[in-house]
Order: structure tokens, then C-alpha cells, then sequence
């Protein structure tokens, strides 16, 4: 797995303008070299903030929608539409504004459908899906993901991976149900540390002071049971972007400038 990079910009508005302006280059080009691009979506303030920086960004015109895979890397467990789910918050702040193949556009199960109750067959689902949609190079059960964006929770969780929750465990599943959740709500489901890997890169998104002792605890070489954002990696690059105040408690020697 790849060391990780820092790239510290002042604020979080700056922050998401810049890893929009990031995220656009890295789909146009995946798009140049292999015809299409695969993108796993992330939620919470950071995540969507993103989205919102991708909407307002006039270079966003430069992505061809149209081939462009869009996964989850987790998902609240709630029914479709609900204000909560992660998909909903992405649809209202980007997705409904670009011209989507909605074939691309993966969302995981809600609660109120097929599965019903059933979280742990919710999640084999889209580990089905992952699987149909991973091509004989990918060496496995999910695609080989363009960039992988994780949220990272004051805890030190990134998707719905809980320090010593047995989700963080998981070592052979790529998608598991995750029950009692220590953030509501506490039924979700989520791509497991394995699925992470398959990404060539992951990116890792902290904003405010609330962060800072997560981000310090997660690159000081804690452990991924302890600190799954520690565990969050890329085959080729992970890349760590912070505000100035999420990278407040991290020694200076750390964050260096990244290479573009």
C-alpha cells in the first residue's frame, strides 16, 4: 500500500475548491487512458462539500458524465429519498445537476426495498454488484476504483468503519452490514478495509479542529483496529486533505507539499 501524503490548504472552503479542481483532472484523464472513470462517492459535511465546490467549478464541464461509474462507500441504512442517506445529500448537492448515465450510478439499498430489515443481505447485494462489475485485470471482487474519497470522523472512521467495531475487522467480505453504529443512525452499510485497497487511489478528507486529533492519531502509526483511517489506503496514492485546523495537532516535518 502506498505512504500517505498531506496536502494542508488554510480553510475547508479552499480545501474542497482545490480537491474538486483535484477530482476533475483525475476523471478527465482516467477518461483520456481508459474510456471511463470510476469514482467512490463519500458523505458528511466534507464529502458534500466537495460535491458542492464540483457543482459551482466551471471546469466540471470538462468530465464526459456520461462515463463516469459512481459508487458509495457507505450508506445509512433508511429508505430511499430519506435527507439522511448519502446518496440523497449527493443527488441534491451535485448528481442531479450533471447529465448521469443513471446505469453508473450505484447506489446502495435502502431500507424500504427488496431486502427490507435485512442490512446483511443489503450488503451481499452490492457485493454482487461490485463483483459484476470488476474485470478480470481488477484481480477481484470489486473494480479497480479511479480515486475512493473517505470522510474522516472524529474517532478516526472513515465510511461506516468503527474503531473495534467487527466491521474494521472484516479481512474476506468487500461490503458488510454494520449494526449498532456509535453515530446514528446505527444500521449502515459499508465497504470494508479490503474494497478500500482495490482503489488505485484513496483520498481522505478532514476539516475543522474536531479532526485534529483524529488525523494526528491516524498518521502517527496507530493501528487500523484502533484507527480505521489509518488502514485507508491506496494501491498507488493516498492522499491526505486537511484545513489548516484538522492539521493543527500534526508535527510540521509530516506535510510536506504533495506531488500533483
Amino acid at each position: 500500500m502506498s505512504t500517505p501524503q498531506l496536502v494542508v490548504h488554510h480553510d475547508k472552503e479552499l480545501m474542497a475548491q482545490a480537491a474538486a479542481a483535484r477530482l476533475i483532472t483525475k476523471i478527465v484523464d482516467a477518461q483520456a487512458s481508459r474510456g471511463s472513470a470510476s469514482v467512490v462517492l463519500t458523505g458528511g459535511r466534507n464529502g458534500n462539500g466537495l460535491l458542492a465546490a464540483l457543482a459551482a467549478a466551471p471546469a466540471r464541464d470538462a468530465v464526459d458524465w456520461g462515463r463516469l461509474e459512481l459508487w458509495w462507500g457507505d450508506e445509512r441504512y433508511l429508505p430511499e429519498g430519506d435527507p439522511e442517506r448519502n446518496d440523497t445529500q449527493a443527488r441534491e448537492g451535485l448528481l442531479d445537476a450533471v447529465p448521469l448515465d443513471p446505469k453508473r450510478v450505484h447506489t446502495m439499498p435502502a431500507s424500504d426495498g427488496p431486502h427490507g430489515d435485512d442490512v446483511e443481505a443489503a450488503a451481499a447485494a452490492y457485493a454482487e454488484e461490485l463483483a459484476r462489475a470488476a474485470a478480470p485485470e481488477n484481480h477481484g471482487a470489486v473494480p479497480t476504483f479511479d480515486v475512493l474519497m473517505l470522510g474522516v470522523g472524529p474517532d478516526t472512521h472513515v465510511a461506516s468503519l468503527f474503531p473495534e467495531h467487527p466491521a474494521v475487522r472484516e479481512t474476506e467480505r468487500t461490503v458488510v452490514g454494520v449494526h449498532g453504529a456509535p453515530k446514528p443512525p446505527p444500521t449502515r452499510v459499508s465497504l470494508t478495509l479490503p474494497a478500500i485497497r482495490a482503489a488505485r487511489e484513496v483520498w481522505l478528507l478532514a476539516a475543522g479542529e474536531d479532526k485534529a486529533e483524529a488525523a494526528a492519531i491516524a498518521l502517527s502509526g496507530a493501528g487500523e483496529i484502533q484507527a480505521p483511517a489509518a488502514g485507508a489506503r491506496g494501491r498507488a496514492r493516498t492522499l491526505w486533505l486537511l484545513d489548516s485546523a484538522a492539521a493543527s495537532q500534526l508535527p510540521r516535518s509530516l506535510y510536506p507539499p504533495a506531488s500533483s
